[in-house]
């Protein structure tokens, strides 16, 4: 049965954050866990009302370091489309640069789940990528954690951080972090144990640049998945003038996407 229309008013997104799973490629249980398939086609009609101009695919727990999944997927969805994945320490340069010629733009440490490199290597790696292929990093991680991380990832040249940081407890954190130009991917929000529009606001407050919406579809493992009206909260919390960025803006700046048209 084909999802619902999605009215957006006009307003063009760039997805930040979204998962593509398929068996043709290798998959690893996490934590005894494996999703179901979700393909480029079930993505693209899931959104078909947006006013899709790119996104970035990016690579789960279960994907650990599988890179065949992530290329198919963006040579899929076109070049509007960038990829964030997951990397062990011994990458080659050349490996590095290939990955960069095929549209990935970024590299993610999953403290959350696993399934990607150790936290040891945050620093050093995240410093790698940068230098050799303008890349940033992005961290699936607990806000309660941010603390012990706050002099590391504030000194890194480029970082993001996924689903509001997920924990109340932590937000104080987040917010400082935003505020020193560290990015928030405003994803997840079934996730999260806090008021989401009251979230919004103050990281929009803290940082007009920091903000990047994302449909975190399909939501493995989500308490709530992504619905609709996640969209209308962000209007909601900011206004017309303030969400445009966030929906698109400063996730086309960060990911190096230059949007033209409307490939969704």
């Amino acid at each position: 049965m084909s999802s619902p229309v999605y009215t957006t008013g006009g307003r063009v997104i760039f997805d930040s954050h979204f998962h593509i799973i398929d068996r043709r490629f290798p998959l690893l249980p996490n934590q005894g866990y494996l999703p179901e398939d979700y393909s480029c086609a079930d993505y693209r009609e899931r959104m078909r009302g947006y006013r899709l101009v790119g996104g970035a695919v990016v690579s789960g727990s279960f994907q650990a370091f599988d890179q065949s999944y992530l290329l198919d997927a963006l040579h899929t969805l076109g070049p509007a489309f960038v990829g964030v994945t997951q990397l062990p320490f011994t990458v080659t340069d050349q490996e590095l640069r290939d990955l960069d010629w095929a549209g990935v733009r970024a590299l993610r440490f999953n403290l959350k789940r696993g399934g990607s490199e150790e936290v040891a290597h945050l620093d050093a790696m995240a410093r790698r990528v940068h230098e050799t292929v303008g890349w940033h990093v992005e961290l699936y991680v607990d806000s309660t954690e941010l603390a012990g991380l706050y002099n590391t990832l504030i000194a890194l040249p480029a970082v993001s951080i996924d689903h509001l940081g997920l924990s109340k407890a932590g937000f104080g954190t987040l917010l400082k972090l935003a505020e020193q130009g560290i990015r928030v991917k405003a994803t997840g929000f079934g996730r999260v144990d806090f008021d989401v529009i009251t979230a919004l606001r103050e990281l929009y407050s803290a940082n007009p640049d920091a903000l990047m919406f994302g449909s975190d579809l399909p939501s493995t493992r989500a308490p709530r998945p992504f619905r609709d009206e996640d969209y209308s909260l962000v209007l909601e919390a900011l206004g017309d003038v303030a969400a445009a960025k966030v929906f698109c803006g400063n996730a086309a700046a960060f990911y190096r996407t230059p949007i033209s048209g409307n490939p969704g």
